[in-house]
C-alpha cells in the first residue's frame, strides 16, 4: 500500500534519499523477528530492549538484523545496544529547522564553515564529534539531564588547567568504535591494535585526573570509567611498535611472547650469518671478489656472478639462471641453507598470523567494555568541548524553566558573532512568555536583521536544551517541546511545488503540529503570492497561532497593517529594527525594541545595492502613487471569523478543481485514466480530512 503512493515515496526519496526495500506480508509473518532480536542482544526478554508490544519495531528491528547478516556475511557482536527513540523526550526537529538554522551545514554551498556545529565542535575524538552532532538533532526535554551536563561544562569552565589535561588526553584517543567494529568483523590489522593500544594507555591517566578533581560529578565519572588495563596488557605483551600493515607477511609479534617463534626467528637469524659466511668462503675459494649471495621469491638463493668473471666459476657450481651482464649459481651448500631458513620463514610467517588472530580474539570479547569506555569519552569530550566555545566566546550557564518564559538578555547569534569578530556583533534583548507576549511582530527593513535576530533566539534554545552555555549576558529558557521555522522562499520544482505551495505546505505542517509549548520562527510568511492574498493569509495564520495554539511565535514581515492586531488579540506585541536616517540614505543600528515601523525602506536597500539612480527616482515615484489609493486599516471592531477568516487549505481546494477541469479525457489511455481517477480519490480523501 505504501508503494501505492507514488507522490509519498517520492516525497521521501527526495527528501533523505533512501534505499527502499519491498518485503511482502508472507515474508514478514513467516520469520519470528522477536527470536532473531533475542538472539542478536542476547537477552531473554523485550522487555529490557524496551520493544515489548511494539509490532512494528519488532518488525523492522528484525529485518534490519537479518539484512545486515546477509550483506556484512560477518559477525555482528559489536551490535550489542538498542535505544528505543521516545519522541517526548528529546524537542524534536524538522528537516527545515535543521536547514534553516544550518546547525550542520551552511544553506549557501553546503559548508560546515559558518554552520552551528563548525563554531560549537572543539572535540577531540572522532567519537565525540559523531556525539555532538547527535546531540544537536536530539535535544533533551529532561531538566533535570540538561542541569547535570551544564553543572560538568561549568567545572571545566571554572578550571581551565583541568580543562586543558582533560583535552590533552582526549587529543591521543583513536576511534574507538571504528576500531571495535574492524575488530569484530576480523578485519583489523597489526596497526588497528596498536592504535588501540595507544588509546587505552591514556585512560588510567584520564581516570585520575577526574578523580583527583574532587568534583562529585566527575569522581562518580572517573569511577566508572574503565581503565581496561588488561586489555592494554594482551595488547603490549604480543604486538610490536609501529607494525606492518599486512598481517600475512611476518613482523608482528614481539620477541620473548612465544617460544615456538623465537626459535623459528633464531633459525632465520642463524640462516643470514650461514649465508655471510658461505659468501665469504667462496669468494676465497673462487678468487672473485665481487660474487655475492642475492635472493628473490621466485629462484630462491643464488650466487650472482658477473660475466668476466666466468672463467673462474667452479665445477661444483651449478647454472640457475643467465642473465644480460651475469650468471646465477647454486651450490648444494646454498641450497640446503635455503631450505632451512625458507622453512622456518614459512612457519614463522605462519605461526605470527595464528597469534595475531588469538590475540584479535582476546580484544574481540571485551568488545562490550571498550564500548562502554567509548561513550563515557565521548560525553567527556562533548561536554569539554562545550566548556571551551563558552569561556573563548563569553557565553552564560542559562537557567531553565517549565513556566513558559523565555527572557534573555544581551542575546547573540553565535555563528554571526564569530564570523564578525570580537565586539562588531550587536546584542538583543529577547522577552517571551505565554501571556501577554506570545506573538512577536517585527517589522523593519531587509538586511536589517531580523531573519538573524529570530534565528538566534531559535539557537539558544536549543543551545540550552544540549546542556550548553550560550551567547548572553543572562538567559533564563523555557523548555520547548519543537522548534518550527518557515524561512526563506525556496520551490520544489521535481515535485511541481511553487514557492508559494512549498510556504503553504510547511506552514499547514507547522499548523497542525505545534502545542503551546513550540516556539515557532516565520520569515515573511504570504510573500509567494499575491501582496492581499500573502497579506490575507499572513493575517489568518497570526490570528489562529495567537488565539488557538497560543504558542510563542516570531514573526517577520513587511506586511506592516500585520501590526494592527496589538492590542486587538491578546498575547501580540510589536518590535521593530532601528536604523538611523541622515537625509537619503539609512544607517543599520541591528536593535530590536517594541513598536512598529511604517516603512519597509526597500527603495534604500535597493540603491545601497546599488541600482540605477533612474530606477530609483521612478520606484519613489511608483510608491507615492500606490500609498495614496491603496489603505489597509483594520476595523476597529472583529469581523465575524466565521465569514472573513481565511482557511488556509482553500488553495488546494481550488487547485483540486483546476486540475479536473483541465483534464482531457479523450487522450488519456485505459491504464492513464485510472492512475489519474486514483491520484483525484486520493487528493480528494485529503481535502475532505482537512475540512
Amino acid at each position: 500500500e505504501f508503494m501505492k503512493n507514488q507522490k509519498l515515496v517520492k516525497f521521501i526519496k527526495n527528501r533523505i534519499n533512501p534505499y527502499i526495500n519491498i518485503y511482502g506480508n508472507e515474508e514478514i509473518n513467516n520469520r519470528d523477528w522477536e527470536d532473531e532480536i533475542l538472539k542478536q542482544f542476547k537477552t531473554k526478554s523485550l522487555n529490557s530492549l524496551g520493544l515489548s508490544n511494539k509490532m512494528y519495531s519488532i518488525f523492522s528491528t528484525g529485518k534490519l538484523i537479518d539484512y545486515l547478516h546477509y550483506t556484512q556475511k560477518n559477525s555482528l557482536e559489536h551490535i550489542n545496544k538498542i535505544n528505543y527513540y521516545e519522541p517526548n523526550k528529546y524537542m524534536i526537529l524538522d528537516v527545515n529547522v535543521r536547514t534553516n538554522l544550518e546547525i550542520h551545514e551552511t544553506i549557501m554551498g553546503n559548508k560546515r564553515r559558518g554552520s552551528l556545529i563548525w563554531v560549537l565542535d572543539k572535540t577531540s575524538t572522532a567519537m565525540g564529534g559523531r556525539l555532538l552532532k547527535k546531540w544537536l538533532e536530539q535535544p533533551l526535554i529532561d531538566i533535570r539531564e540538561i542541569y547535570r551536563r551544564q553543572n560538568i561544562v561549568e567545572i571545566f569552565i571554572k578550571d581551565i588547567i583541568l580543562m586543558d589535561q582533560i583535552k590533552n588526553c582526549l587529543k591521543n584517543i583513536y576511534d574507538l568504535e571504528r576500531l571495535i567494529s574492524k575488530i569484530s568483523y576480523g578485519n583489523c590489522n597489526a596497526r588497528d591494535l596498536s592504535s588501540l593500544k595507544s588509546s587505552l594507555e591514556v585512560l588510567p591517566e584520564l581516570k585520575k585526573i577526574l578523580i583527583e578533581s574532587n568534583n562529585e560529578l566527575l569522581v562518580k565519572i572517573g569511577n566508572e570509567l574503565d581503565s581496561l588495563e588488561d586489555v592494554y596488557s594482551i595488547i603490549d605483551k604480543a604486538i610490536v611498535e609501529n607494525p606492518p600493515i599486512s598481517v600475512k607477511e611476518g613482523g608482528l609479534i614481539k620477541h620473548g611472547y612465544n617460544r615456538e617463534l623465537d626459535e623459528l626467528k633464531d633459525a632465520t637469524i642463524s640462516g643470514k650469518e650461514w649465508l655471510a659466511r658461505l659468501e665469504q668462503e667462496e669468494k676465497e675459494n673462487t678468487g672473485i671478489k665481487n660474487l655475492k649471495i642475492g635472493f628473490n621469491k621466485k629462484s630462491g638463493y643464488f650466487f650472482e656472478i658477473t660475466k668476466s668473471n666466468l672463467d673462474l666459476v667452479p665445477d661444483y657450481f651449478i647454472r640457475k639462471q643467465t642473465l644480460t651482464n651475469s650468471e646465477r649459481y647454486y651450490t648444494d651448500e646454498l641450497k640446503s641453507i635455503e631450505m632451512k631458513i625458507l622453512g622456518a620463514e614459512d612457519k614463522m610467517i605462519e605461526l605470527e598470523y595464528l597469534i595475531f588472530q588469538d590475540i584479535r580474539e582476546k580484544v574481540k570479547l571485551e568488545t562490550f567494555r571498550i564500548q562502554k569506555v567509548s561513550r563515557k569519552i565521548s560525553e567527556i569530550d562533548v561536554l569539554n568541548s562545550f566548556a571551551q566555545v563558552a569561556y573563548n566566546n563569553n557565553y552564560v550557564k542559562p537557567k531553565l524553566n517549565n513556566k513558559g518564559i523565555i527572557h534573555i538578555k544581551d542575546s547573540r547569534h553565535p555563528v554571526v558573532e564569530m564570523t564578525l569578530g570580537d565586539g562588531i556583533f550587536v546584542p538583543n534583548d529577547v522577552y517571551l512568555d505565554n501571556k501577554n507576549n506570545r506573538v512577536q511582530i517585527i517589522t523593519g527593513p531587509n538586511m536589517a536583521g531580523k531573519s538573524t535576530y529570530m534565528r538566534q533566539i531559535a539557537i539558544i534554545v536549543l543551545l540550552a536544551q544540549i546542556g550548553s552555555f550560550v551567547p548572553a549576558t543572562e538567559a533564563n529558557i523555557a523548555i520547548v517541546d519543537r522548534i518550527f521555522t518557515r524561512i526563506g522562499a525556496s520551490d520544489n520544482l521535481s515535485q511541481g511545488e511553487s514557492t508559494f505551495m512549498v510556504e503553504m505546505n510547511e506552514v499547514s505542517n507547522i499548523i497542525k503540529n505545534a502545542t503551546k509549548n513550540s516556539l515557532i520562527i516565520l520569515d515573511e510568511v504570504g510573500r509567494g503570492t499575491s501582496t492581499y492574498d500573502g497579506l490575507s493569509i499572513a493575517w489568518a495564520i497570526i490570528e489562529y497561532i495567537a488565539e488557538g495554539i497560543k504558542c510563542k511565535t516570531l514573526f517577520a514581515t513587511h506586511y506592516h497593517e500585520l501590526t494592527q492586531l496589538e492590542g486587538k488579540i491578546e498575547g501580540i506585541t510589536n518590535l521593530n529594527v532601528l536604523i538611523e536616517e541622515k537625509g537619503d540614505e539609512i544607517i543599520f543600528l541591528r536593535k530590536i525594541e517594541k513598536g512598529s515601523t511604517g516603512k519597509s525602506y526597500g527603495i534604500e536597500v535597493a540603491k545601497l545595492a546599488g541600482i540605477h539612480k533612474n530606477i530609483i527616482d521612478r520606484a519613489d515615484q511608483i510608491l507615492y502613487d500606490i500609498e495614496e489609493n491603496h489603505i489597509f486599516k483594520a476595523d476597529e471592531e472583529k469581523v465575524d471569523k466565521t465569514v472573513t477568516q481565511m482557511n488556509i487549505l482553500d488553495y488546494r481546494k481550488d487547485y483540486f478543481i483546476e486540475k479536473v477541469n483541465n483534464l482531457d479525457i479523450s487522450q488519456l489511455t485505459p491504464i492513464e485514466a485510472i492512475n489519474v481517477l486514483y491520484e483525484l480519490t486520493e487528493e480528494a480523501k485529503k481535502l475532505k480530512g482537512n475540512e
